[in-house]
């Protein structure tokens, strides 16, 4: 399932927005304000922002550049009554993925969020195939791990952990978004538990006391610390 931050500051059309894309099989978290959608970017993993240009403490050109400086890969759409071509044209200055005015047709806007959401995706896997810092080598196209020139053996689970983790470098992924994205060979989802112990396994093969990659964030979920991809 697909998590999408609504920055929009008129609740009833917040409301409707969310109901929309829930009903679409989305996952929406709703944002009022650009302090409320900068500290939920920080603490969840989101598959694309909506954003409204004009809110009450900020503007989205705003928290748009913070996006694309902090977490780059995020697809971004702006959804906004400002319909000036200077404003269209910051948006797409500012790395936007799509610039859509209000009033606008549900259909059309998912659409165009399908196009940015597989955008995104095809950026990610053709960036992310390969993690190397000198000392730590991941390949998740052959499925390969090496640490100071032995090979490691990484199972299935801890390949795409290690991908969620390096994808989101400096951000906090949650135990919840593991969770949901993690599943066992037989597609079983996998506990909580089973997250833990297979964490504290993969931090064993990787890690030393020279090198630290994974950094738990009690209560809330884990931070690679390493370099980013």
């Amino acid at each position: 399932m697909q998590k999408v931050l609504v920055v929009e500051d008129d609740l009833a059309l917040s409301a409707g927005l969310c109901f929309e894309l829930d009903a679409s099989g989305y996952l929406t978290v709703a944002s009022y304000s650009c302090k409320k959608a900068e500290q939920l970017l920080k603490t969840e993993h989101f598959d694309l922002a909506i954003l409204d240009v004009n809110l009450p403490d900020g503007n989205g050109f705003h928290l748009c550049r913070e996006i694309k400086r902090d977490i780059p890969d995020l697809p971004v759409i702006f959804l906004t009554a400002n319909d000036l071509e200077q404003d269209e044209l910051e948006g797409f200055d500012l790395g936007a993925d799509d610039y859509v005015t209000k009033p606008f047709n549900i259909q059309i806007l998912k659409r165009r969020m399908e196009v940015a959401l597989r955008r995104g995706d095809s950026n990610s896997k053709a960036e992310s195939d390969c993690y190397d810092d000198g000392y730590l080598r991941l390949d998740f196209g052959a499925l390969t791990a090496i640490r100071d020139d032995g090979k490691l053996p990484i199972t299935p689970n801890e390949y795409k952990l290690l991908r969620l983790l390096t994808a989101n470098a400096g951000n906090i992924v949650t135990r919840q978004t593991l969770l949901e994205k993690l599943w066992d060979c037989d597609e079983n989802f996998i506990d909580d538990h089973t997250l833990t112990v297979t964490m504290n396994r993969l931090r064993a093969k990787i890690e030393d006391t020279g090198h630290s990659y994974i950094r738990t964030v009690r209560g809330m979920g884990y931070v690679w610390t390493g370099a980013k991809m």
